[in-house]
């Protein structure tokens, strides 16, 4: 390990809790692991801070730290995965396999000083922590923005001309709605951890009229994997990140991972559908490719119920209700059926629309089959959110439970 494989607080970048900016306080390395609550963001902040430089090995947490497992190295750090349907599992890394992909994204959206990112999640959260220290790397000012409503959001991007945001599609869907100002000085839109509906995606484009929107696709174990372009097809998530090499493995499309940022293993927890050989990386999602080297995400092999005998992909149809412009977001969940196995269950985000169940179960006959129609339709106010902004599958999945 060197200096130059370990997160640094650029001498250029100032860092912002919400408009507060945090200032610098001496590094120093302890002596042991650092866990670090994300609750509290200027707390959480102010720990983090003390060790940017020194190589030190630590986790940011959400309610209690990861247990039941030994400290990473010096120069390793641990960060979690999303939870959408279970407890989240601590990943192992080295601090080098950020770094690396921090000096791809410089030269790939021409990062400057000159820029502001902003990050929208808790620092538990994978995306808004490695959007803070790839900008506190290279030298740009970062905003920590996970403890402000949606229009306090935008005011604060507002106030400091933010010009690239880190954000999950439900975090941009959020801070769309119902924003009239328009954010001019944002020039870059980097959407990762979910998919990217068409009606928020044109609200962005009226709401930030100057970005390049560029969504990812990646995990916390593996990082970047494929990232769009303007040259990218609908409903796909690109071509190969810079440095890496993907796969598709055996009859359903399994993804297979080869780069310079992938994780060393589980630190806490396991997952069946995580698996390595030969260098390469597979958490058990599903895809498939075109002639252009553009891929298309299936979904996840633990996502997949057995309808009649069929396998059905609950991803799938969740990709095409969200077609439909009245339903912005959505969850499909799958029930025990005493004749079929399993009987799918659509919840969607808004206020109750008999109109639109119809519309629903045309629509998914249409695009796709009988079999894979929602037999249930619900709405709800709002999804329940995991402090990741993806959808708490077990607690909708609980819910549901109670409207039958």
């Amino acid at each position: 390990m060197t200096t130059r494989d370990i997160f640094h607080w650029h001498s250029a970048a100032r860092l912002f809790a919400e408009l507060d900016e945090v200032f610098r306080r001496d590094a120093r390395a302890l002596d042991v692991f650092t866990e670090i609550c994300a609750t509290n963001t200027s707390d959480a902040l102010a720990q983090l801070i003390r060790i940017l430089g020194t190589g030190q090995s630590f986790c940011l947490y959400e309610k209690e730290p990861p247990d039941g497992f030994t400290a990473p190295k010096t120069g390793e750090f641990l960060t979690l995965t999303g939870g959408t349907s279970g407890r989240p599992k601590a990943v192992r890394r080295t601090q080098a396999s950020w770094v690396a992909s921090f000096d791809v994204n410089a030269h790939l959206f021409r990062l400057t000083s000159d820029d502001t990112i902003a990050v929208f999640g808790r620092l538990s959260h994978s995306l808004a922590l490695y959007g803070l220290l790839e900008g506190l790397h290279l030298g740009l000012d970062v905003q920590v923005l996970a403890e402000l409503s949606p229009g306090k959001q935008h005011a604060a991007l507002l106030a400091k001309k933010t010009t690239v945001l880190y954000a999950t599609p439900t975090q941009l869907r959020l801070l769309a709605r119902g924003q009239v100002a328009p954010l001019v000085d944002v020039r870059l839109i980097l959407c990762g951890g979910g998919l990217l509906d068409g009606a928020t995606e044109k609200q962005l484009s009226v709401l930030c009229p100057r970005a390049d929107l560029r969504v990812f696709y990646g995990a916390a174990e593996t990082s970047f994997i494929a990232l769009s372009d303007n040259n990218t097809p609908q409903g796909s998530v690109g071509r190969a990140y810079p440095g890496v090499t993907f796969e598709l493995r055996g009859p359903d499309g399994e993804i297979w991972v080869q780069s310079p940022y992938l994780f060393e293993g589980y630190a806490s927890g396991e997952s069946r559908d995580t698996k390595c050989n030969d260098g390469f990386v597979s958490i058990g999602e599903l895809g498939q490719r075109d002639s252009r080297g553009n891929l298309t995400i299936k979904g996840r092999k633990s996502r997949i119920v057995q309808i009649a005998d069929q396998n059905v992909h609950l991803e799938e149809v969740e990709k095409v209700l969200i077609e439909l412009p009245e339903i912005p977001t959505c969850a499909v969940i799958a029930q025990p059926d005493m004749s079929r196995g399993q009987k799918l269950v659509a919840v969607l985000e808004g206020p109750t629309d008999t109109k639109l169940v119809t519309k629903v179960r045309q629509h998914c006959r249409y695009r796709l089959n009988a079999l894979m129609t929602p037999k249930s339709v619900f709405f709800i106010a709002e999804l329940p959110l995991l402090p990741s902004g993806k959808t708490d599958l077990i607690s909708l999945a609980k819910w549901v439970e109670h409207q039958t």
